[in-house]
């Protein structure tokens, strides 16, 4: 299911190539990302929606059975013990389509990013 591969031109267009119920979930995801970091710029960068304050803050995808979320290494090395329930890589967290997102986790990523990035 990742469209990766599509070219889009603004955050809507990603969101709305995908299926009902995971739009949904793009959208939570969406929200929450502008909640926890209001000043930040929204974009599509390597086919995918991504944020930038200072800096990029965070990326994500959806795929055919998760939601990618990527917040560069060091916003994942910092929340390691936190995400050790996802799989993930260096970078990378995947959040199970079928699961809950984990709001509150994402947020305290995003406003961490912001203060890394802030601090630079």
């Amino acid at each position: 299911m990742n469209t990766s591969m599509k070219k889009y031109d603004n955050v809507d267009q990603y969101i709305n190539d995908f299926p009902e119920n995971v739009q949904k979930i793009l959208i939570e995801l969406r929200e929450t990302v502008r909640k926890a970091a209001p000043d930040a710029t929204e974009y599509i960068s390597y086919g995918m929606p991504a944020y930038k304050q200072n800096g990029i803050l965070i990326y994500f995808a959806a795929f055919k059975k998760h939601i990618g979320f990527y917040a560069t290494p060091d916003g994942h090395a910092e929340f390691k013990v936190a995400l050790s329930i996802y799989k993930t890589g260096k970078g990378s967290v995947q959040f199970p389509i079928q699961e809950p997102l984990p709001l509150e986790l994402i947020t305290k990523m995003v406003k961490f990013r912001v203060a890394q990035n802030l601090s630079k």
